[in-house]
Protein backbone atom coordinates (compact mmCIF):
# COMPACT_ATOMS: atom_id res chain seq x y z
CA UNK A 1 0.00 0.00 0.00
CA UNK A 2 1.62 3.69 -0.82
CA UNK A 3 1.96 5.88 1.65
CA UNK A 4 1.74 9.02 -0.66
CA UNK A 5 3.11 12.28 0.43
CA UNK A 6 3.81 11.06 3.68
CA UNK A 7 7.27 9.51 4.77
CA UNK A 8 6.80 6.47 6.61
CA UNK A 9 9.63 7.44 9.21
CA UNK A 10 7.21 10.00 10.97
CA UNK A 11 8.55 11.43 14.74
CA UNK A 12 6.93 10.54 17.77
CA UNK A 13 7.38 14.23 19.07
CA UNK A 14 8.08 17.59 17.37
CA UNK A 15 11.02 19.18 17.25
CA UNK A 16 13.25 16.98 14.89
CA UNK A 17 12.76 18.74 11.49
CA UNK A 18 11.12 15.61 9.41
CA UNK A 19 7.57 15.99 8.26
CA UNK A 20 5.34 13.90 11.02
CA UNK A 21 1.88 13.45 11.49
CA UNK A 22 -0.39 15.14 14.72
CA UNK A 23 -3.15 13.60 16.31
CA UNK A 24 -4.83 15.95 18.02
CA UNK A 25 -7.37 14.58 21.36
CA UNK A 26 -4.54 11.41 20.44
CA UNK A 27 -5.83 9.83 23.90
CA UNK A 28 -9.02 9.84 23.19
CA UNK A 29 -11.80 7.46 21.73
CA UNK A 30 -11.11 8.37 17.68
CA UNK A 31 -7.43 9.71 18.39
CA UNK A 32 -5.77 6.68 20.26
CA UNK A 33 -7.21 4.46 17.52
CA UNK A 34 -6.21 6.81 14.50
CA UNK A 35 -2.75 6.65 16.05
CA UNK A 36 -2.46 2.99 16.77
CA UNK A 37 -3.81 2.31 13.29
CA UNK A 38 -1.23 4.73 11.79
CA UNK A 39 1.62 3.15 14.39
CA UNK A 40 0.68 -0.72 12.39
CA UNK A 41 1.48 1.45 8.89
CA UNK A 42 4.62 1.72 9.98
CA UNK A 43 4.01 5.68 11.51
CA UNK A 44 4.93 7.29 14.42
CA UNK A 45 2.36 10.02 15.10
CA UNK A 46 2.43 12.98 17.21
CA UNK A 47 0.01 12.11 20.14
CA UNK A 48 -1.35 15.45 21.09
CA UNK A 49 -4.08 16.01 24.13
CA UNK A 50 -4.05 18.17 27.15
CA UNK A 51 -2.67 15.45 29.35
CA UNK A 52 0.25 14.05 26.60
CA UNK A 53 3.75 14.72 26.35
CA UNK A 54 3.34 16.98 23.33
CA UNK A 55 0.67 18.87 24.95
CA UNK A 56 -2.34 20.62 22.95
CA UNK A 57 -5.70 22.63 24.69
CA UNK A 58 -7.84 24.07 22.41
CA UNK A 59 -8.45 26.73 25.28
CA UNK A 60 -4.71 27.58 25.26
CA UNK A 61 -3.23 28.91 21.75
CA UNK A 62 -0.12 28.90 23.14
CA UNK A 63 -0.17 25.13 22.98
CA UNK A 64 -0.90 24.94 19.17
CA UNK A 65 2.30 25.89 17.64
CA UNK A 66 4.85 23.55 19.64
CA UNK A 67 2.57 20.73 18.82
CA UNK A 68 2.62 21.63 14.85
CA UNK A 69 6.59 21.71 14.80
CA UNK A 70 7.70 19.75 11.89
CA UNK A 71 4.36 18.53 11.12
CA UNK A 72 2.65 17.96 7.61
CA UNK A 73 -0.67 16.43 8.45
CA UNK A 74 -3.44 16.74 11.22
CA UNK A 75 -6.37 14.88 12.37
CA UNK A 76 -8.67 17.61 13.79
CA UNK A 77 -10.69 16.34 16.70
CA UNK A 78 -12.67 20.16 17.57
CA UNK A 79 -13.41 20.97 21.20
CA UNK A 80 -16.92 20.46 20.50
CA UNK A 81 -17.84 23.86 22.35
CA UNK A 82 -19.38 27.15 21.21
CA UNK A 83 -16.45 28.39 19.87
CA UNK A 84 -14.96 25.17 17.39
CA UNK A 85 -15.23 26.57 14.07
CA UNK A 86 -13.22 30.12 15.46
CA UNK A 87 -10.68 27.62 16.94
CA UNK A 88 -10.38 25.55 13.93
CA UNK A 89 -9.68 28.55 11.75
CA UNK A 90 -7.28 29.55 14.36
CA UNK A 91 -5.36 26.33 14.10
CA UNK A 92 -5.67 25.83 10.42
CA UNK A 93 -4.36 29.13 9.57
CA UNK A 94 -1.54 28.72 12.19
CA UNK A 95 -0.90 25.10 10.72
CA UNK A 96 -0.56 26.80 7.17
CA UNK A 97 2.01 29.54 8.27
CA UNK A 98 3.94 26.09 10.45
CA UNK A 99 3.99 24.16 7.06
CA UNK A 100 1.39 21.68 7.41
CA UNK A 101 0.41 20.38 3.94
CA UNK A 102 -2.78 18.59 5.07
CA UNK A 103 -6.05 18.41 7.37
CA UNK A 104 -8.64 15.44 8.24
CA UNK A 105 -11.39 16.73 10.37
CA UNK A 106 -13.68 14.70 12.24
CA UNK A 107 -17.22 15.86 11.42
CA UNK A 108 -20.48 13.82 12.01
CA UNK A 109 -23.34 12.73 9.65
CA UNK A 110 -25.81 13.92 12.17
CA UNK A 111 -24.51 18.00 11.72
CA UNK A 112 -25.46 17.42 7.98
CA UNK A 113 -29.22 16.29 8.84
CA UNK A 114 -30.20 17.86 12.10
CA UNK A 115 -31.80 21.72 11.48
CA UNK A 116 -29.48 24.54 12.09
CA UNK A 117 -27.08 27.08 10.16
CA UNK A 118 -24.00 26.37 12.19
CA UNK A 119 -23.70 22.84 12.39
CA UNK A 120 -21.20 22.63 9.76
CA UNK A 121 -19.33 25.59 10.93
CA UNK A 122 -16.31 23.38 11.86
CA UNK A 123 -16.41 21.44 8.21
CA UNK A 124 -16.91 25.25 6.52
CA UNK A 125 -13.09 26.28 8.68
CA UNK A 126 -11.14 23.23 7.29
CA UNK A 127 -12.78 23.76 3.82
CA UNK A 128 -11.45 27.21 3.57
CA UNK A 129 -8.42 26.82 5.11
CA UNK A 130 -6.24 26.64 1.93
CA UNK A 131 -4.82 23.02 2.59
CA UNK A 132 -5.87 19.75 1.44
CA UNK A 133 -8.41 18.86 3.78
CA UNK A 134 -10.47 15.84 3.72
CA UNK A 135 -13.76 15.31 6.40
CA UNK A 136 -15.46 12.23 7.87
CA UNK A 137 -18.85 11.89 9.06
CA UNK A 138 -19.53 9.10 10.67
CA UNK A 139 -22.73 7.92 11.98
CA UNK A 140 -22.83 6.84 15.29
CA UNK A 141 -19.83 4.14 16.84
CA UNK A 142 -20.86 0.66 17.96
CA UNK A 143 -17.75 1.27 20.48
CA UNK A 144 -20.78 3.83 21.98
CA UNK A 145 -21.85 0.26 23.43
CA UNK A 146 -18.86 0.24 25.78
CA UNK A 147 -17.55 3.75 25.61
CA UNK A 148 -20.41 5.88 26.50
CA UNK A 149 -22.46 6.16 28.76
CA UNK A 150 -24.60 2.87 27.37
CA UNK A 151 -23.10 0.05 28.69
CA UNK A 152 -23.30 0.08 32.73
CA UNK A 153 -26.87 0.32 32.31
CA UNK A 154 -27.17 -2.98 30.61
CA UNK A 155 -24.54 -4.48 33.46
CA UNK A 156 -26.67 -3.46 35.92
CA UNK A 157 -29.38 -5.43 37.79
CA UNK A 158 -31.84 -4.58 35.43
CA UNK A 159 -30.04 -5.51 32.90
CA UNK A 160 -32.06 -2.49 30.57
CA UNK A 161 -31.24 0.40 28.43
CA UNK A 162 -33.32 3.12 28.35
CA UNK A 163 -33.42 5.52 25.65
CA UNK A 164 -36.10 7.30 23.45
CA UNK A 165 -34.90 6.47 20.34
CA UNK A 166 -37.75 3.74 19.53
CA UNK A 167 -37.54 1.28 16.83
CA UNK A 168 -35.41 4.04 14.89
CA UNK A 169 -32.13 2.57 13.35
CA UNK A 170 -29.06 3.74 12.72
CA UNK A 171 -25.98 1.87 11.09
CA UNK A 172 -23.56 1.89 13.53
CA UNK A 173 -19.97 2.37 12.27
CA UNK A 174 -17.20 0.42 13.68
CA UNK A 175 -14.16 2.84 15.14
CA UNK A 176 -11.65 0.34 13.48
CA UNK A 177 -13.46 1.31 10.56
CA UNK A 178 -13.21 5.05 11.02
CA UNK A 179 -9.27 5.14 12.28
CA UNK A 180 -8.30 3.17 9.13
CA UNK A 181 -10.53 5.76 6.84
CA UNK A 182 -8.50 8.44 8.87
CA UNK A 183 -4.76 7.06 8.52
CA UNK A 184 -5.33 6.80 4.31
CA UNK A 185 -6.86 10.25 4.36
CA UNK A 186 -3.46 11.43 6.70
CA UNK A 187 -0.93 9.54 4.28
CA UNK A 188 -1.91 8.78 0.96
CA UNK A 189 -2.88 10.93 -1.91
CA UNK A 190 -6.55 10.98 -3.48
CA UNK A 191 -8.52 11.97 -0.69
CA UNK A 192 -8.08 15.67 -1.01
CA UNK A 193 -11.40 17.54 -1.22
CA UNK A 194 -13.58 14.40 -0.16
CA UNK A 195 -16.48 14.04 2.45
CA UNK A 196 -16.67 10.63 3.51
CA UNK A 197 -19.52 9.83 4.90
CA UNK A 198 -19.41 6.43 6.99
CA UNK A 199 -21.43 4.13 8.46
CA UNK A 200 -21.45 0.44 8.91
CA UNK A 201 -22.75 -2.49 6.53
CA UNK A 202 -26.95 -2.48 8.14
CA UNK A 203 -28.75 -0.37 10.17
CA UNK A 204 -29.68 -1.76 13.62
CA UNK A 205 -32.32 -0.34 16.03
CA UNK A 206 -30.70 -0.24 19.88
CA UNK A 207 -33.62 -3.00 20.35
CA UNK A 208 -31.82 -5.22 17.65
CA UNK A 209 -28.01 -4.10 19.21
CA UNK A 210 -29.02 -5.16 22.65
CA UNK A 211 -29.94 -8.71 21.38
CA UNK A 212 -27.05 -9.21 19.45
CA UNK A 213 -25.54 -8.00 22.86
CA UNK A 214 -27.45 -9.88 25.01
CA UNK A 215 -25.95 -13.33 23.30
CA UNK A 216 -22.86 -12.34 23.46
CA UNK A 217 -22.37 -11.28 27.15
CA UNK A 218 -24.88 -14.58 27.68
CA UNK A 219 -27.16 -12.89 29.99
CA UNK A 220 -30.63 -11.81 29.67
CA UNK A 221 -30.49 -8.03 28.97
CA UNK A 222 -33.41 -5.81 27.03
CA UNK A 223 -34.11 -2.56 25.61
CA UNK A 224 -36.95 -0.11 26.94
CA UNK A 225 -38.35 2.78 24.92
CA UNK A 226 -39.08 5.56 27.14
CA UNK A 227 -40.56 8.77 26.49
CA UNK A 228 -38.92 11.74 25.46
CA UNK A 229 -39.94 14.06 28.14
CA UNK A 230 -38.85 11.83 30.85
CA UNK A 231 -35.73 11.40 29.62
CA UNK A 232 -34.55 14.58 29.20
CA UNK A 233 -35.69 15.26 32.78
CA UNK A 234 -33.19 12.39 33.41
CA UNK A 235 -30.53 13.97 32.03
CA UNK A 236 -31.13 17.00 33.98
CA UNK A 237 -31.36 15.64 37.49
CA UNK A 238 -27.96 13.40 36.58
CA UNK A 239 -26.57 16.89 36.18
CA UNK A 240 -26.28 17.93 32.85
CA UNK A 241 -26.39 21.93 31.44
CA UNK A 242 -30.13 22.06 29.88
CA UNK A 243 -28.41 23.16 26.69
CA UNK A 244 -26.18 19.22 26.76
CA UNK A 245 -29.84 17.63 27.62
CA UNK A 246 -31.37 19.35 24.37
CA UNK A 247 -28.87 17.93 22.47
CA UNK A 248 -28.35 14.54 23.61
CA UNK A 249 -32.68 14.25 23.60
CA UNK A 250 -32.26 15.65 19.82
CA UNK A 251 -29.91 13.34 18.62
CA UNK A 252 -31.94 10.07 19.79
CA UNK A 253 -35.03 11.74 18.15
CA UNK A 254 -33.32 11.75 15.16
CA UNK A 255 -32.71 7.87 15.36
CA UNK A 256 -36.27 7.37 16.27
CA UNK A 257 -37.58 9.50 12.83
CA UNK A 258 -34.99 7.45 11.34
CA UNK A 259 -33.11 10.59 10.19
CA UNK A 260 -29.92 8.37 9.50
CA UNK A 261 -30.78 5.46 8.77
CA UNK A 262 -29.32 4.88 5.42
CA UNK A 263 -26.40 2.59 4.73
CA UNK A 264 -23.15 4.69 3.08
CA UNK A 265 -20.51 3.44 1.05
CA UNK A 266 -17.97 5.66 2.56
CA UNK A 267 -16.00 3.08 4.14
CA UNK A 268 -15.80 1.26 0.67
CA UNK A 269 -15.27 5.00 -1.37
CA UNK A 270 -12.11 5.18 0.89
CA UNK A 271 -10.85 1.37 1.33
CA UNK A 272 -12.14 -0.41 -1.55
CA UNK A 273 -13.99 -2.65 0.95
CA UNK A 274 -16.84 -2.86 3.00
CA UNK A 275 -17.28 -1.95 6.36
CA UNK A 276 -17.35 -4.16 8.88
CA UNK A 277 -20.46 -5.61 10.26
CA UNK A 278 -21.82 -4.67 13.89
CA UNK A 279 -21.17 -8.54 14.61
CA UNK A 280 -17.45 -8.22 14.44
CA UNK A 281 -17.20 -5.64 17.07
CA UNK A 282 -19.26 -7.84 19.09
CA UNK A 283 -17.09 -10.72 18.89
CA UNK A 284 -14.09 -8.74 19.62
CA UNK A 285 -15.52 -6.77 23.03
CA UNK A 286 -16.25 -8.84 26.19
CA UNK A 287 -19.16 -7.53 27.91
CA UNK A 288 -18.87 -9.10 30.68
CA UNK A 289 -16.61 -7.10 31.89
CA UNK A 290 -17.22 -3.84 30.17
Amino acid sequence: MSNGGVGATETSGSGSGSAGILVLGGTGKTGRRVADELRRRGFRPVVASRRSQVRFDWGDRSSWGPALDGVDAVYVVDSEGPDAAAEVAGFAALAAESGVRRLVLLSARVWDELPGEDNLATERAVRESGLEWTILRPTWFAQNFTEFELLSPLLGEAGELRLPSGAGREPFLDLADLAEVAAVALTEDGHAGRVYVLSGGRALSFGDAVAEIARAAGRPLRFVPVEESAYRAELVAAGYPEEMADLVTALFRHIREEGGAEVTDGVQQALGRPPRDFSDYVRRTDFRRG
